[in-house]
């Protein structure tokens, strides 16, 4: 198979519902490795981290939500997305009906065998992709939160039961602040894109400072710059606003790190590492992400692929 994936577009004429591919294990889970290593930014700073024989799992997971969002975000408008979306569900139920077809699916479903990974948080992925193409704009912060439920904290969940970690209310608990303020901090460093590319607003329109925000938000978002004289200071305040309320989630997901073992700690690590950084990069420009994005450096990336590196092996030699 190819080093590098095709658009998803050109895989859902070789794999999608119009096709009958069939194929087996192996394949299947050469499929997810190319797809998981196509991703860089995504996926293979993180996996340095995850223990070799979890490498593999990690992959289908990823390979999962990978074709997930990208029908969710890729196929050209709603009414296609939602119909890939729900044969997508039908792809998911045959994995657990032992009938699966797609080389996701089909790996997926050794994953599942040796994890017992339930459904449910697959299946709620799927769900935040579905409302993805019914709901542009969120009226306040429970709402959102809402959807940060089922779009991110089924993620840490998975990768808690990869890395075998304790299945506690606690663990959940903190791995979904962590998730929600991962999600929360990738809305506001997309504030400008998010606009332009897919017509959504996930600042509350309960913090706008008119009805006329959201147009002003794309034209400057589209722009580079701001429209009128009052945009610029205005966006600032809606986005530092968003931004001190996603702080306290990090914070109550500090306790992950003591509830999970060394071997899942510099994972962990990473990801909220990775999120604080971007997030006090987001203060550090005053907010402006309504017309810059900020983003993680190759460099950044080593250097917290390192510093979770570091810390596990002192904690090694600690205990």
């Amino acid at each position: 198979m190819s080093s590098k994936p095709a658009p998803i577009r050109d895989q859902v004429r070789v794999w999608g519902p119009d096709s009958a591919p069939g194929v087996g294990p192996e394949a299947a889970l050469e499929y997810c490795r190319t797809l998981a290593g196509g991703h860089y930014e995504n996926f293979s700073v993180v996996s340095s981290l995850v223990p070799r024989d979890l490498r593999d799992d990690f992959s289908v997971v990823y390979a999962f939500c990978r074709w997930a969002d990208d029908l969710g975000d890729e196929m050209g408008g709603p009414e296609a997305s939602l119909r890939l979306l729900d044969w997508w569900r039908r792809e998911l139920d045959a994995c657990y009906a032992g009938t699966p077809t797609h080389p996701v699916m089909v790996a997926l479903a050794g994953t599942v065998e040796r994890h017992d990974l339930p459904i449910a948080p697959f299946a709620d992925l799927i769900d935040a992709f579905v409302q993805d193409q019914h709901v542009n704009r969120y009226r306040d912060w429970p709402q959102l939160l809402d959807y940060c439920r089922r779009s991110a904290d089924p993620v840490g969940r998975l990768v808690l039961m990869l890395l075998a970690e304790p299945r506690t209310e606690a663990v959940f608990s903190a791995s979904d602040a962590i998730c929600t303020a991962l999600q929360l901090t990738n809305h506001w460093q997309d504030v400008a894109r998010d606009v332009v590319e897919r017509d959504r607003i996930y600042l509350p329109t309960e913090f706008w400072p008119g009805e006329d925000f959201a147009d002003r938000l794309r034209r400057s978002a589209e722009r580079g710059w701001a429209v009128d004289d009052t945009f610029l200071e205005e966006s600032r305040v809606v986005v530092r606003r968003c931004v001190e309320r996603t702080w306290p989630f990090f914070e109550r997901g500090d306790a992950l790190l003591g509830l999970v073992s060394p071997t899942g700690r510099p994972v962990i690590r990473l990801f909220r590492d990775g999120g604080m950084h971007v997030l006090r990069t987001i203060e550090l420009w005053d907010c402006e992400t309504a017309l810059h994005r900020p983003r993680l450096t190759r460099t950044r990336k080593l250097l917290l692929v390192a510093r979770a590196w570091l810390a596990a092996r002192r904690n090694r030699r600690a205990g």
